[in-house]
């Protein structure tokens, strides 16, 4: 989401002066893309605002960080594996 920024630390509350990556374009260079995933918080944040108005589908995820300890490891994995449903309908690449 971020393409650049000044912090001090890991902390994403930390971030200041961030310029985004431009999401809403590449999506919409993506005409088959299913949805897109947030990995966190501040990346569903980000990321709803720079793809308000988008017809993408979203999909806000817990962090993957192991700092983010408040939600133990099996209750992460069901819900990253939501993103299975968007793998296994997807058309692929031609072979």
């Amino acid at each position: 989401m971020v393409a650049s920024a000044r912090r001090e630390g890991s902390l994403d509350a930390a971030i200041r002066e961030a310029e985004f990556n431009p999401l809403a374009d590449l999506v919409a260079s993506l005409p088959d893309l299913g949805a897109v995933a947030f990995n966190g918080r501040k990346a569903e944040t980000i990321g709803e605002k720079l793809l308000a108005g988008s017809p993408v589908q979203r999909v806000a995820l817990p962090s993957s960080s192991p700092a983010f300890a408040a939600m133990p490891l099996a209750e992460k994995e069901k819900h990253w594996r939501r993103l299975r449903d968007f793998l296994e309908t997807s058309p692929g690449p031609a072979h």
